[in-house]
């Protein structure tokens, strides 16, 4: 089985500014802020929504493909997917446009300030689903608001199940437009803040909207995720980890891990055990893809932590 995944393709710049924010933005003054932060520490990282899942769905083992708007600038970045192994044949260069950028600057309290430039994200709609062939699956996941709406449809008239997960890019969507997404989508994904915007704005229950998918899985951080399902509800546990260093593309990983679970026909528990095992192992590193366990590492800590195999 093949994964399409549809999303953004993007740059982060992290910086660490080594002091408090809120000794340096006074309240009184927002109106007329003008403020400089130093930031001695910088690193440039790989991310966006799709890329960092297909990453965790190589870990895994998967076969999965990237459809995605990107820019000029895009060489690094290809030059990364292409030492990975992971497929850009479905990636559109637009020339005269940047790839997405987020300028992230975080302070000692992990207060952070972003910036973000969409860029090519602004052209995924001139990518099409029936684009890519020998697709059995697919996700759509945060990127412009065009392109998210038309490659849903075409997943749904292709007949191709799909998982479809609005995160940053709920903002871009009112009620109807949700409720569209959902009437078209096999799964749904969201954590625990997306899933109270998607009840306000649908003025559905995550059991109501069970009702209308086959699943609905909702992340919880550290108190782990719950499954819907017209037959009832369901938990798993986050996984054991070393330390928490970063959580920054840790639902896109767990989101990775459900595309694997359903493409290999796993139960929704075992499936969002496996989703919950690489959210746990991405948690562990800085940036979004830097860990890099073997898939004999993976399987082993899920069979410790969850007593599945990630074989079937």
């Amino acid at each position: 089985m093949t994964a399409l995944i549809c999303g953004s393709m993007a740059y982060d710049t992290i910086m660490v500014f080594p002091d408090h924010f809120r000794k340096h933005i006074l309240p009184e003054k927002v109106h007329m802020l003008n403020v400089s932060f130093m930031v001695p520490e910088m690193r440039r990282e790989f991310g966006g929504c799709a890329g960092n899942i297909a990453y965790n769905l190589h870990l895994l083992g998967g076969s999965g493909q990237v459809m995605a708007t990107v820019g000029k600038d895009f060489a690094p970045y290809a030059e990364w997917f292409a030492a990975q192994g992971i497929s850009r044949e479905t990636i559109r260069v637009i020339d005269d446009s940047y790839t997405g950028q987020a300028f992230i600057t975080t302070d000692l309290d992990d207060n952070q300030i972003t910036a973000f430039h969409p860029g090519a994200m602004a052209e995924s709609h001139q990518n099409k689903v029936t684009d890519a062939a020998g697709v059995t699956i697919g996700i759509v996941s945060p990127d412009g608001r065009d392109g998210m709406i038309a490659h849903a449809a075409q997943f749904a008239e292709a007949g191709i199940p799909f998982i479809f997960d609005p995160g940053q890019g709920m903002p871009m969507f009112d009620g109807d437009d949700l409720l569209a997404f959902i009437k078209q989508a096999s799964w749904l994904t969201l954590n625990d803040y997306e899933a109270q915007l998607m009840t306000e704005r649908t003025g559905l229950s995550p059991e109501q909207m069970a009702e209308r998918v086959d699943a609905v899985f909702i992340t919880r951080g550290a108190e782990g995720s719950d499954i819907y399902t017209r037959a009832g509800k369901s938990h798993v546990d986050v996984l054991k980890i070393s330390q928490a260093a970063d959580p920054t593309g840790c639902g896109d990983a767990y989101r990775a891990g459900l595309l694997y679970g359903l493409m290999q026909g796993r139960d929704l528990v075992a499936t969002a055990s496996i989703a919950s095992l690489m959210g746990g192992v991405k948690i562990e590193s800085h940036g979004t893809q830097n860990h890099q366990p073997t898939r004999a590492q993976l399987a082993a800590r899920l069979h410790e932590n969850y007593a599945i195999n990630l074989d079937v």
